[in-house]
């Protein structure tokens, strides 16, 4: 990625973490009218807070301990600068939630992940607690033929869910790759699973109604 690539990414990355923290403040998540929510981010929720009263701790301290008016505006700023944009980055795992509606599943983290799968694209999917290596939030593995895309909560995820034919998905680190395979985390991945098998097994009788409905109306065009 290019230099100018990284920084759209890291201003956009900037205003979505704004834009969270508004929302937040707002108590507007930002979910599809009629469309189920899917959490995610509880095991990462401590690990934040921890991070947050730290700093709230931090800021007057270091505003007790040094001497020099310039240097204790400067790190004022700055301490609350990192103060909010923390608060901002657990904001945005809050208001934007995996979530399930009439199109499909919505796989998000933060405001830096949106991705669509509509149910025709779904094969199957199953709670499977899995492991990843590394720190980053999206990860490609690849096995042969195969190639899956995680998108992981604390280097986890708990569900797999299987495409029935390789799918571009708006990532990245795909390069444009086709993936057969996307694995998130979520908070209660049976919940999902149930919701997502449901679906699929609504999608797949209104595809058996409308045929049968266009076979009735040929059927009655051809007497």
């Amino acid at each position: 990625m290019t230099v100018v690539g990284l920084l759209r990414k890291a201003v956009a990355f900037e205003v979505g973490m704004w834009r969270s923290l508004g929302r937040w403040v707002r108590r507007r998540p930002d979910v599809p009218a009629g469309a189920d929510a899917f959490p995610y981010a509880s095991a990462v929720t401590p690990v934040l807070w921890t991070f947050v009263v730290l700093s709230a701790i931090e800021i007057p301290l270091v505003d007790w301990l040094l001497p020099w008016r310039s240097a204790r505006i400067a790190l004022l700023v700055v301490g609350v600068y990192g103060l909010l944009w923390m608060i901002g980055l657990l904001a945005s795992m809050k208001v934007y939630p995996h979530s399930v509606g009439d199109g499909g599943l919505r796989v998000r983290s933060g405001s830096s992940v949106d991705v669509s799968v509509p149910w025709e694209e779904i094969a199957a999917v199953r709670v499977r607690r899995r492991s990843v290596e590394g720190s980053r939030t999206v990860v490609v593995e690849e096995e042969g033929e195969r190639r899956a895309v995680s998108v992981t909560v604390m280097s986890s995820t708990q569900v797999d869910v299987e495409l029935r034919t390789p799918l571009v998905l708006p990532l990245a680190r795909t390069h444009g790759r086709p993936v057969t395979e996307l694995r998130l985390a979520a908070d209660d991945p049976a919940a999902l699973v149930r919701r997502l098998r449901a679906g699929l097994a609504g999608h797949a009788a209104r595809d058996e109604a409308a045929r049968t409905d266009a076979a009735a109306r040929a059927d009655g065009d051809a007497r």
